[in-house]
Formats: C-alpha cells, sequence, structure tokens
C-alpha cells in the first residue's frame, strides 16, 4: 500500500497499482486544469465489479467526490475519464455506469506482466513494506497453566500466529508474547488441587479444595510428581508440602502448554511471567502513577480505578479490601510494562468471553496517556467438535475435555490450523474431525495443499519427458489469452491485497478464503487444459483435454503454473502451514 500526499491508498497489486496510479495522476491532472477542486483526495478503492463483464476493476471515487466538488458524480466520473494518462495501452473498455462507477477493463498484457513478476520476486510476491517496522507485540493463548490446552486455545493459537506472521509480512515489526498467569488464586488452588490427590494416592484423605481442579490430569500428575516428593514429604511441613506439589505441578503443566505449541507449529517468542509482576513490585508502581493523576480513588476499604472516564461502563476495583490485588491491577501493570517496551501497537487474542473487558483494557491505554486503539483486541469464539456432522463433547481418553492435543494428532497440525482459520475468527467454528482427514475435494485444507503438490507432480512428468523447465524471462506470454488463463492471472495478482487486507484486519480467514478460490480454479483448469503436451506425440489422447498445444504456449502455461504453485505456497507460509510436494 502506497499513500500518497494527497492521502490516496495505492493497491499493494501489481496491475491495481498501475491503474491506481493513473488514477491519481487523472485527478491530479483535471486538478491543474481546473476541473476539480477538492483539497484532499478521498481515498481510492479499487474492487472487482459485481459481475465480471462489467470489467476487471471498479472505482467510486468519483462519488466520493461528489459533495466536495458538488457535481454529479457521473460528470466527475467523465472528467478522471477524458485525463487518464495511456488510457489506450492501459485499458481495452472504460466505461462509466450511473451513478458514477467508474468499469475499466484492463489490456491482457498488464495481466500477463504479473506471472513474470512473481518469477522475479519469488517468496517475497505479495509483501511490502507499509508497517515501515513499527513494532507490535500479539498476546495470545496466554491460558492459566493449571491444566493442558483444550481446543479453544488452539484456534486462538492458530489465529495468533498468524496476524503474528501477516503482519510481519506487510512490515511490521511483530513477536508473540504468552503471559503465563502463574500468580494469585488459580495457582493456590492447583497447588492444593494436586496436594490431595498425592495425599490420596499416598493413603492419606484430606479435603479436597473447594473449586479446585477435579480433571483427571492433576491426578495424573500428581502421581508424576509422587517419587520426587515422597523423598522429602517426611522433612516438610503441609503447608511446604503443598507449596512444593504447587511449583512441580507449574512446571510440568507449563511444559506441556510449550510443548503441545511446538507440536502445533507454534512458536511464541516471548513469554511473560505475571509473577514477575509481584517480586518486581510492577503493580504496586503502575498503580502509584495512577493514583499520581488521581485515576484512582479510595472507597469502601478497597482502590478503585477510574475505568469510566474512559469509555468503560463502570469504575473498577484494583486493589481489595483485604489487599489482594485484583487480576485488573495485574493486568494494568503487565500492558504498562507492554507501553514501556516501546511496541507501537498492542494486540490481545482473548476468547470471545473477554469481550467486556476490552472496555476497561482500552480505559488503561487512555489513562496511560494513549490513544484507546493503541491497543487492538481479537476475539476467538468457541469451537464446536464435530464427528459425521455429531458433536462430539467429551475427550475419549480422558471423560472429559477434548484437548488441543488430541485433536493434533487425530487430523495432524495442518488441518487442525487450516480449520481454526478457515473462519472469521469472531464466528463461531464447527470442526468436523472425520472431514478434515479426508483426502478429498471435501475437504479444504487437502484441496488447497493438493494444488500444490499437484503442480509439483507436474514437474516431475515434464522432467520424465525431457520437457525443461521454462524461465518466465524468455517465454512469451501474450499468448495466455484464453479467459481461464486470464482467470488464473487476476487471481494470483489480487494476492498482494488480500495479503495486506487480511494482515491490517487481523483476519487470517481471508487468506484461507483466498487460497481455497485459487486452488478451485488451479484443478478446475487442469482438469479442463492440457499443460504438457502428450507424452504419445500430437495425435495421443491421453486427457479429457483435447486441445493442441504449441511449444510456445506449453512454456507459457509451465510458467503460469509456476506463477499459481509460488502464490499456493507464499499463502500456506504466511499462516504457518506446509506446502507439501507429494500427497
Amino acid at each position: 500500500m502506497l499513500v500518497t500526499a494527497e492521502g490516496i491508498i495505492l493497491s499493494p497489486g501489481i496491475v491495481q497499482g498501475k491503474v491506481a496510479t493513473a488514477l491519481l495522476t487523472a485527478l491530479n491532472g483535471a486538478k491543474q486544469k481546473g476541473q476539480l477542486r477538492t483539497a484532499v483526495w478521498p481515498t481510492l478503492s479499487l474492487d472487482a465489479p459485481k459481475r465480471p463483464e462489467w470489467g476487471d476493476l471498479a472505482s467510486t471515487v468519483a462519488m466520493s467526490l461528489a459533495a466536495s466538488e458538488q457535481k454529479a458524480p457521473h460528470d466527475i466520473a467523465q472528467i478522471i475519464v477524458d485525463n487518464l494518462p495511456e488510457r489506450d495501452r492501459l485499458f481495452d473498455r472504460v466505461e462509466i455506469m450511473r451513478p458514477g462507477f467508474l468499469n475499466l477493463t484492463v489490456k491482457p498484457a498488464l495481466w500477463q506482466e504479473v506471472v513474470r513478476e512473481i518469477a522475479v520476486q519469488g517468496q517475497s510476491y505479495g509483501r511490502t513494506d507499509i508497517g515501515a517496522g513499527r513494532r507490535v507485540l500479539v498476546e495470545y493463548v496466554s491460558a492459566n497453566p493449571t491444566g493442558p490446552l483444550h481446543v479453544g486455545h488452539g484456534r486462538g493459537a492458530a489465529v495468533g500466529q498468524a496476524v503474528v506472521r501477516l503482519l510481519n509480512a506487510i512490515g511490521y515489526d511483530a513477536v508473540g508474547e504468552y503471559y503465563i498467569n502463574d500468580a494469585g488464586r488459580q495457582m493456590k488452588l492447583l497447588g492444593a488441587s494436586v496436594y490431595a490427590r498425592y495425599q490420596e494416592l499416598s493413603g492419606r484423605t484430606i479435603a479436597f479444595p473447594e473449586d479446585g481442579y477435579h480433571g483427571s490430569y492433576i491426578t495424573a500428575v500428581a502421581q508424576q510428581i509422587k517419587a520426587q516428593l515422597d523423598s522429602v514429604a517426611e522433612k516438610l511441613n503441609p503447608a511446604d508440602l503443598e507449596a512444593r506439589c504447587r511449583s512441580l505441578a507449574y512446571e510440568m503443566l507449563l511444559g506441556l502448554i510449550r510443548e503441545d505449541l511446538r507440536s502445533f507449529g507454534i512458536e511464541i517468542q516471548s513469554w511473560f511471567s505475571e509473577a514477575s509482576l509481584l517480586e518486581s513490585k510492577a503493580i504496586e508502581q503502575a498503580l502509584d502513577e495512577l493514583k499520581a493523576r488521581e485515576l484512582l480513588f479510595h472507597q469502601e476499604g478497597a482502590w478503585w480505578f477510574r475505568a469510566s472516564l474512559y469509555g468503560d461502563e463502570k469504575d473498577r476495583v484494583v486493589k481489595k479490601q483485604d489487599g489482594e490485588y485484583t487480576y485488573l491491577a495485574s493486568d494494568i501493570a503487565y500492558h504498562h510494562d507492554k507501553l514501556r517496551r516501546g511496541y507501537d501497537l498492542l494486540i490481545n487474542v482473548f476468547g470471545a468471553d473477554h469481550h467486556g473487558y476490552v472496555p476497561r483494557m482500552q480505559a488503561v491505554m487512555q489513562a496511560y496517556g494513549h490513544p484507546k486503539d493503541r491497543l487492538q483486541v481479537v476475539l476467538v469464539q468457541l469451537v464446536k467438535l464435530l464427528r459425521d456432522g455429531v458433536e462430539v463433547k467429551m475427550s475419549k481418553r480422558t471423560g472429559e475435555f477434548i484437548t488441543m492435543r488430541e485433536v493434533i494428532d487425530e487430523v495432524g497440525a495442518d488441518a487442525a490450523k487450516f480449520y481454526f482459520l478457515m473462519r472469521d475468527s469472531k464466528t463461531h467454528l464447527e470442526f468436523d474431525l472425520e472431514l478434515a482427514k479426508q483426502r478429498s475435494s471435501d475437504n479444504p485444507v487437502y484441496y488447497v495443499q493438493y494444488a500444490h503438490a499437484r503442480i509439483c507432480s507436474l514437474w516431475r512428468v515434464a522432467s520424465e519427458r525431457g520437457i525443461v523447465r521454462p524461465s518466465a524471462s524468455d517465454v512469451d506470454l501474450t499468448v495466455l489469452t484464453d479467459p481461464d488463463e486470464l482467470g488464473l492471472i487476476k487471481k494470483v495478482a489480487a494476492y498482494p491485497e488480500v495479503l495486506q487486507a487480511s494482515a491490517l484486519a487481523f483476519e487470517p480467514h481471508r487468506v484461507t478464503y483466498y487460497l481455497q478460490q485459487l486452488a478451485a480454479l488451479l484443478h478446475t483448469f487442469y482438469n479442463k487444459h492440457r499443460i504438457l503436451p502428450p507424452a504419445g506425440g500430437p495425435d495421443a489422447d491421453e486427457s479429457v483435454a483435447t486441445e493442441v498445444l504449441t511449444p510456445s504456449r506449453t512454456a507459457a502455461r509451465l510458467v503460469l503454473m509456476a506463477a499459481v504453485q509460488q502464490v499456493i505456497h507464499n499463502g500456506l507460509d504466511v499462516l504457518g502451514l506446509s506446502a507439501p510436494e507429494q500427497m
């Protein structure tokens, strides 16, 4: 994306960028002639028309200018058209549709150049530097280390990692961080729960803590640490023994979380401990700073944050009557620390049940003198697991909740990740385990990865037949005029814009949706058209396609296939997915 001095945003796509530049030049030319007078141009956008026969790209800039120009949109559109530079070189057709749509049909030569550009850019194709190195911290997963990660955490992990990778792809310096909730009530309950199970395993029954963790994994943890505790148990008083249970269980469960994330292909760059905030007195310092700004007040024996001053529905307790800090106090100190580390943008990937938490955290941003949108929140809805269309609620292994690791073990990391990213994270997701394992077109991840593998197979067949893979720089691409060829080119040409829009909106599902569309076009093309000449010579009929290929068209189509393969590879890679060469 390029932002001009007039504020117009140019598309990152090669063809789209040339068209946007032409429109911008036309606007500036009309202004110089006195035909237009608007001081600052509105944002320029280029979209595909609703119907393909209307053209390749459409712009509503004429309608956006109607108010400031005090002219009819149709008249403004005509002024733009009259000032278009190199109109005959860029466009086959330029039409104005009422009330003022500009419908543009681009010359095939411009589309054909995209194929060559993809060959030149390779793995960099689609990437931009609009982020200009601005630093972004994406906090995601951050599950309490009191048990294994469940399916919902898996979706949050996939989304969080994808957001980091997407932002890095467009020039931001983004890192992922896991906030370890290793302090407070939940850790006390973990220690008490494991301690109770340990005593049971030792033949002693004690009261199980109210609100304790009842999962069978707690017993499994107690069994694993029993050998370490038995040798020292007699030397410890009950409080110290419980503390050892808590410490060992925490280390074991956090290790399990790390291992599960690694098995999912998730590498989190930074791990931040809540306990460190208490040890360093960061919570106290952060609250003192708010007190100095008179943004905390004392009432009914507790300390309250004036969140209502910044749009939250009410003020919030940060320190209770008994002197214990609330979760919000820790979060205030944690986000204060993020800001002090110099991040330009903070992104939190939260479960949808945390939607009410967003206003109070944005209030914290404002309390420390930053705009509320310095913090962006990506909400992740629940996942419903299905098996052949029937909901699966319990784990076969434990009779309890289904863990993220179970899903990965059953369907594979790639399939799980693709499914988690396949829908807008703000919507509920139905994940059919059996479908995710199918090797068929009904399985979206297989359908996309097979498109990549299919082109890899094409290279192997070509090699076996002695056909040398052509270089894009040496091939005549003007022969790519078939509507299906141009359809593939236009789709790969759209990738940079899809990538950029997905990153800026923190919506990875836009890329998965695009990849499914591209894969569908590839499979259709592959089944309908020859790419290689038949092995038995020009008279052999080895496929449903009967068209005769010239050497120049064969070479051009091979270069086109390489471009499609590259874009599928790039799209899968930016989501943290593999692009297999064989399936």
